[in-house]
C-alpha cells in the first residue's frame, strides 16, 4: 500500500467514485445539479422566512406545502410520460430555465417597497410544476449513462451532491437572509441556475427509446399498472410517504427556534437534516455491500420517525440539532436504497413514468407534511406538531412492514427483475458501441 493510499477498512467506507471516473456525462450532469441544489436550498430557506415575516403565521407558512401539492399529482404523473416520450436532456434543460426565471421574479417582489404575498404562493406553485416535469426526466437519464453495476454507487454519489448543496444552502441563506434580506437568496438562486444550464447543455442528447410510449393517460396508466404489480415497490413508495407526511417539521422550524429563544439556530435547523445526510453520504462504501434493501429502508424510515420525535420532546437547541442531523442520516439511508431498488429493476421504457409515482412518494410526502405540522402548531403548539408525527411515523411504518412481505424479503441477488434487467444491459452493451469516458 502506498503512503497516498487509504487504509483497506478506511476505503470501503467512502464512496465508490466508478460512475464519476467512468462517465464525463455523469460528472457533467453531478456538478449541475450540486449547483442548483445549493442554490434552490438558499430559496426554499428564505421563502418560508419571508412568509413568516410577511404574515406571522405557522398556518400561512405550512400552506406553501398545500399550494405545492396538486402540481405534483398532476404534473408528476405527466412529467414520468413525457421523460419517456422526449429527450431528457431538454426536458432538464427547458425546466432549469423556468425555475431561473422564478427565482427572478421572486427577487423582484422581493425589492419592492411592500412585497406581496401571493406571489409568494403562486411562484410556489408553478416551481413545484416545473420540478415535477424535471425529475422523471433526471431520474430516468441516470441510468443511462451509468453501468448497471454501479448505479448503487451513482445512488450514493447523487445522495452526496444533494447533501452539500442541502448543508450549504441552508447554512450560508441563514446568514445571507438574516444580515442582507431574502432578495439576496433570490438573486443567487438565479445565478445557479444560470451555471446549471451551460452544464447540461454539454451533456449528450437523450432522446426516447423506441419502446416508450407517447405521452398520454393511456401511457400513465400503462406505468401505474407496472408499479402496482411490484409490491416491493409499492413498499418504497409507502413507506417514504408515511415518514415525511408524517414527521416533516421543516414548515415549522422558524417557530421552533423561536420557542427555544435560539432564533440564530433557524439556519443551523434547516442545514442539520443534510448535514447528517452528508455524514452518510461520505462513509457510503458499505451501502454496496447490502442486498436487502427493502429491509434498510423500512428500518432507516423508522428511525427517522424516532429521531424527530426526539427533536419534539428536547428543550435544547443542540440536542435538536443533534437529532435533526441523524434523522438526515437516516433519511439519506433509506433513500439510498429506495434509488438502488427503482434503478436496477425497471425497464428503461417505464422509467419515466416510474419516475413520475416515485416522485409522488418523495414530494407530496413532505409537501403534505408541511401542510399538517404547520396546521397542528396552530392548534396544539409547535412541540407537540414535531413529537407526534414522530411517533405516529414509527408505528406507521412499522404496518406497512408486517403488511408489505415482499418489500421487507427483497433481495438484489435473487430479484426475477434485476436480473431480467443487468442480462438486458449486458446483451445491449454486446451489440451498441461503448461510449468513452470523456
Amino acid at each position: 500500500m502506498t503512503a497516498d493510499q487509504p487504509p483497506s477498512k478506511l476505503r470501503a467506507l467512502l464512496p465508490d467514485l466508478a460512475p464519476w471516473h467512468a462517465s464525463v456525462d455523469f460528472r457533467r450532469l453531478w456538478l449541475s445539479g450540486l449547483i442548483s441544489t445549493f442554490g434552490s436550498f438558499l430559496t426554499f430557506v428564505a421563502l418560508p422566512v419571508q412568509m413568516k415575516e410577511l404574515t406571522g403565521s405557522a398556518a400561512a407558512v405550512g400552506a406553501i406545502g398545500a399550494v405545492e401539492l396538486v402540481p405534483l399529482i398532476v404534473f408528476g404523473l405527466y412529467g414520468g410520460a413525457l421523460a419517456d416520450a422526449l429527450d431528457k436532456r431538454k426536458l432538464i434543460v427547458r425546466t432549469e430555465l423556468g425555475q431561473g426565471l422564478l427565482a427572478a421574479a421572486l427577487l423582484v417582489n422581493a425589492m419592492l417597497p411592500t412585497p406581496m404575498i401571493w406571489p409568494l404562493y403562486v411562484i410556489a406553485a408553478l416551481s413545484s410544476v416545473l420540478v415535477s416535469v424535471q425529475r422523471p426526466a433526471l431520474d430516468s437519464l441516470w441510468p443511462r449513462i451509468v453501468a448497471h453495476e454501479d448505479l448503487p454507487a451513482a445512488a450514493s454519489l447523487n445522495a452526496l451532491r444533494w447533501t452539500v448543496g442541502g448543508v450549504a444552502g441552508p447554512a450560508v441563506a441563514g446568514v445571507v437572509v438574516a444580515y442582507a434580506g431574502s432578495a439576496w437568496a433570490y438573486g443567487a438562486d438565479l445565478l445557479t441556475f444560470v451555471v446549471s444550464v451551460l452544464l447540461v447543455l454539454r451533456i449528450a442528447p437523450s432522446p426516447a427509446s423506441h419502446e416508450a410510449a407517447k405521452p398520454s393517460l393511456a401511457a400513465i396508466l400503462e406505468g401505474a399498472r407496472y408499479a402496482w404489480s411490484r409490491k416491493e415497490l409499492l413498499g418504497t413508495y409507502a413507506v417514504d410517504l408515511a415518514a415525511m407526511f408524517l414527521a416533516m417539521p421543516l414548515a415549522v422550524l422558524p417557530f421552533l427556534a423561536d420557542d427555544l429563544d435560539a432564533e440564530w439556530s433557524l439556519g443551523l435547523m434547516y442545514a442539520a437534516v443534510p448535514f447528517g445526510a452528508l455524514l452518510v453520504s461520505v462513509t457510503s462504501g458499505w451501502t454496496s455491500r447490502i442486498h436487502r434493501h427493502g429491509r434498510m429502508v423500512a428500518l432507516a424510515a423508522a428511525l427517522w420517525g424516532v429521531s424527530i420525535a426526539c427533536a419534539g420532546f428536547a428543550g435544547n437547541v443542540w440536542l435538536v440539532l443533534l437529532c435533526l442531523a441523524f434523522a438526515g442520516g437516516c433519511d439519506m439511508v433509506s433513500g439510498v436504497f429506495r434509488s438502488a431498488m427503482w434503478n436496477q429493476t425497471i425497464p428503461d421504457e417505464l422509467r419515466g413514468r416510474l419516475a413520475g409515482i416515485e416522485l409522488l412518494s418523495y414530494s407530496a410526502g413532505p409537501t403534505l407534511g408541511q401542510v399538517r405540522s404547520g396546521g397542528m402548531a396552530a392548534l396544539f403548539g409547535v412541540r407537540t406538531s414535531v413529537w407526534s408525527g414522530g411517533l405516529l411515523c414509527v408505528g406507521a411504518v412499522g404496518l406497512l412492514a408486517l403488511c408489505l412481505p415482499k418489500l421487507m424479503t427483497y433481495d438484489v441477488r435473487t430479484s426475477e427483475h434485476a436480473r431480467a434487467l443487468r442480462e438486458r444491459r449486458v446483451k445491449a452493451a454486446g451489440t451498441a458501441p461503448v461510449p468513452a469516458a470523456d
